[in-house]
């Protein structure tokens, strides 16, 4: 499995409306994307006390021939389009939980955290194991824990069905989901 993440930066008095109406209009289109696990179609918005305003869809593949044929095709063309190429980010997958069905996500929480240079890839995978599954018991309906080799950083992801507190913590973003795909929800 393999995580992608691209976060599009939106200027501070930017109308947010158009991002939740886009979400509304094209969300449907990956319900039913070929190894999908799910995409979260996640925003942030200023006025609701985030940091910035952001669009930054979150995406688990079952692999990367899901990905590079969505990332080659007309779906990530329209965001090419509407906001220029950004940076796509992947992670490759520790361990995944979720839900049989996470329609019912409202919230998403990401963090990214260094991986010390000295750190045991097998230890810090184990223990990341261990808190996924404190995650699920605090409530998260879906917990993804990967890594980044090429930038040695450690991927936090979970979906919450309720309100979250944002924290303030450097390198969590809270983000509201407004549409979230799962193919395999459907089967």
């Amino acid at each position: 499995m393999i995580t992608m993440q691209y976060r599009i930066v939106l200027p501070a008095d930017y109308d947010m409306e158009i991002i939740r109406r886009r979400i509304a209009e094209r969300g449907h289109l990956t319900d039913d994307f070929p190894q999908l696990s799910f995409k979260a179609y996640l925003y942030a918005d200023r006025s609701a006390g985030n940091r910035e305003n952001l669009y930054a869809p979150f995406y688990l593949w079952h692999d990367t021939q899901g990905m590079n044929t969505f990332l080659g095709g007309m779906g990530f063309a329209g965001v090419v389009e509407s906001f220029g190429r950004p940076i796509v980010h992947t992670w490759s997958v520790w361990c995944a939980e979720t839900a049989p069905d996470l329609s019912i996500a409202t919230h998403a929480t990401r963090e990214i955290l260094p991986i010390a240079a000295h750190a045991s890839l097998g230890e810090l995978r184990n223990s990341e194991s261990i808190g996924a599954q404190m995650d699920l018991e605090r409530g998260a309906i879906a917990t993804i824990r990967a890594y980044d080799p090429t930038t040695w950083t450690l991927l936090r992801f979970r979906l919450w069905q309720s309100n979250i507190h944002p924290s303030v913590e450097d390198g969590v973003d809270v983000y509201m989901v407004g549409h979230l795909s799962q193919p395999s929800a459907k089967h």
